[in-house]
């Protein structure tokens, strides 16, 4: 849809090099950096519903800043370029989106490609693969106390899955190439590791602030101070208490999420020291880094690599040409 002067309304997944653009967008990032010259610019990185861009605002002199702010809904005119081989948007006009322009924040955000509610019913029936009374209590007990929260929490509030329904979506992928790998490792115990994928990041709820829309506005002080891993081995320990659970199905799913980021600066005091704790940790690395090579490519011209990207060591990612 053309507004006038050649200027088209647009989603970000429509976005072509050489487009005049107006539309409304989310603020995701925001810093205010210095060019080789020393002069301030704003760079951006804005969403809506279809994906995310990278923007600039060459000339910061003219823009108020205290009036922006991450999870900013914003109407913006401006013109797509490409730089590495990446599309980025010039911003030429930015303000606040006001209430008169009668657009909700909700249809802007990006969301699990699946709808909550289904896939919290089908990780239920892989808890109800679980055969082992109490690794299914304890996972059917956490799981319930966090279902509201699950039904829009994101995995993270920037990195892999940091969308709408994202740790749901994360979760679900997980089980199922469990699923698939059990069968190439039948020797591994199944119900410890369905428990295990449950609950190795559940306790994010509870380390991150978001709204019912699935935008993180921080870490809490519990979760900056702790952490999820932490948080979540707190809640197994409790609720297996709670529900006279064994102490080693305790120990042995505790030590499952303890290990799952295998190293310690990256909040894992112990490495795996079970096989079904070695696979969950790389269960988890699989489907975060296709998330964020998906995200990447999903703007990324054909023959051209993406940006640099930070949860992959800043490699670039190759988008082949044809395929």
């Amino acid at each position: 849809m053309k507004v006038k002067d050649g200027i088209e309304i647009k989603s970000i997944e429509d976005f072509v090099e050489g487009d005049r653009i107006q539309n409304f967008f989310i603020i995701k990032n925001m810093e205010v950096k210095l060019n080789k010259n020393n002069k301030q610019y704003i760079d951006l990185n804005l969403g809506d519903k279809t994906g995310e861009v990278n923007g600039k605002i060459w000339d910061a002199n003219n823009v108020d800043e205290s009036l922006y702010k991450e999870n900013l809904l914003v109407k913006i005119r401006g013109r797509v370029t490409q730089w590495q081989s990446q599309l980025q948007l010039n911003v030429e006009k930015i303000r606040p989106a006001q209430e008169s322009d009668g657009v909700l924040m909700e249809d802007f955000v990006q969301s699990a490609p699946h709808n909550s509610q289904w896939m919290y019913n089908e990780v239920l029936k892989y808890l109800e693969k679980i055969d082992n009374t109490d690794i299914n209590i304890i996972a059917e007990t956490i799981l319930e106390a966090k279902k509201e929260k699950l039904m829009y929490y994101p995995a993270a509030k920037s990195n892999h899955h940091a969308i709408r329904g994202g740790l749901l979506y994360h979760t679900l992928t997980m089980l199922k190439l469990g699923e698939k790998l059990l069968e190439v490792y039948p020797q591994l115990n199944k119900d410890l590791l369905f428990g295990g994928i449950i609950l190795h990041d559940i306790a994010k709820v509870e380390e991150m602030d978001a709204n019912e829309l699935g935008i993180v506005s921080d870490y809490n002080l519990e979760g900056k101070l702790l952490g999820h891993i932490i948080q979540g081995i707190k809640e197994i320990n409790k609720v297996g208490e709670e529900v006279g659970a064994q102490p080693e199905i305790i120990l042995l799913l505790e030590h499952m999420v303890l290990s799952h980021h295998y190293e310690p600066e990256f909040g894992s005091p112990k490495k795996p020291l079970i096989p079904e704790a070695e696979l969950l940790h790389f269960l988890d690395l699989i489907d975060a880094r296709m998330y964020d090579m998906d995200t990447a490519l999903s703007t990324t011209e054909e023959g051209g690599f993406s940006e640099r990207i930070w949860t992959l060591d800043n490699r670039r990612i190759y988008k082949p040409e044809g395929l």
